[in-house]
């Protein structure tokens, strides 16, 4: 751990839970995944974030962290970057295994599938590290129960930034969920150089272009399509242009309908409590 990160007296052991660091796994340099403990009283929904905390020169910084792991797991894991001047990833990277990292006892969102109601066709549209909440919801039975097809769109600027990738492109070899591959699609997207197998154009631009739907094999639809977005604010805003001129509609409380990303992610969401 950082040297500048030290649990002292003001430790929040009322709001949060101390788990210990059981690995950690460095997809790319400034990419890498946390696996913890997970205290039998934590639960959650596929797509829901958590708050992790941590001590830096004297202070508690806490920040959103989506949840990779399935709802089922014995253990919670998380995706993170190295933001150069973040405060709280620049103390993150220097953590250890058997660390101690916090976690606030409470877990947040509303990325969750439960918030479709007739559609059967599920993509899921990600940048970056927009991929963490997906892989819990790849990972949760409910997902392959509730939706005949699944897609999953993660794009990046560099391949080895395609965390979970030999999973993903290998769905058909895990034991719970290898029964499910043939229903599922997994699109890579590597926007800054040359790697086989991944398109080079970004995401909405793939879908004017008609060339992800064609990858897919299915088509938006709003009768059919389930979309969740996360990663760049910028894309979640030009996707929800896009798809609106598809004619699928925002997801809302009040209003189900096809298109739903985290509530609060983008600026506007504050003015529209329905989201």
């Amino acid at each position: 751990m950082s040297q500048n990160c030290t649990v002292d007296d003001t430790a929040p052991t009322e709001t949060a839970h101390a788990l210990t660091i059981r690995d950690i796994r460095w997809w790319s340099p400034t990419l890498f995944s946390l696996t913890l403990e997970r205290p039998e009283a934590f639960r959650f929904l596929s797509g829901q974030f958590a708050r992790l905390g941590l001590p830096v020169d004297g202070e508690w910084v806490w920040r959103a962290y989506s949840i990779c792991s399935s709802v089922y797991d014995e253990q919670l894991e998380f995706l993170s970057i190295v933001v150069p001047d973040g405060v709280f990833t620049q103390a993150l990277k220097d953590i250890q295994v058997g660390d101690t990292l916090w976690v606030d006892k409470r877990n947040f969102g509303t990325l969750t599938t439960d918030r479709f109601r007739a559609q059967d066709e599920l993509w899921m549209l990600a940048t970056g590290t927009g991929l963490a909440p997906f892989m819990s919801v790849l990972r949760d039975p409910y997902t392959w129960e509730r939706f005949e097809r699944v897609v999953l769109v993660h794009s990046v600027r560099n391949s080895d930034e395609l965390a979970y990738r030999e999973w993903l492109e290998n769905l058909a070899g895990d034991e719970l969920f290898g029964e499910f591959a043939e229903r599922f699609r997994y699109i890579k997207v590597v926007t800054r150089e040359e790697c086989p197998g991944a398109f080079a154009l970004r995401i909405p631009e793939l879908v004017q272009t008609g060339i992800l739907e064609r990858a897919a094999g299915l088509e938006f639809s709003a009768e059919r399509s389930a979309v969740m977005l996360c990663g760049n604010p910028a894309m979640l805003r030009q996707m929800k242009t896009v798809l609106q001129e598809r004619g699928l509609s925002v997801n809302k409380k009040s209003s189900p309908g096809n298109i739903l990303w985290e509530n609060g992610f983008l600026p506007e969401d504050n003015r529209q409590p329905d989201l």
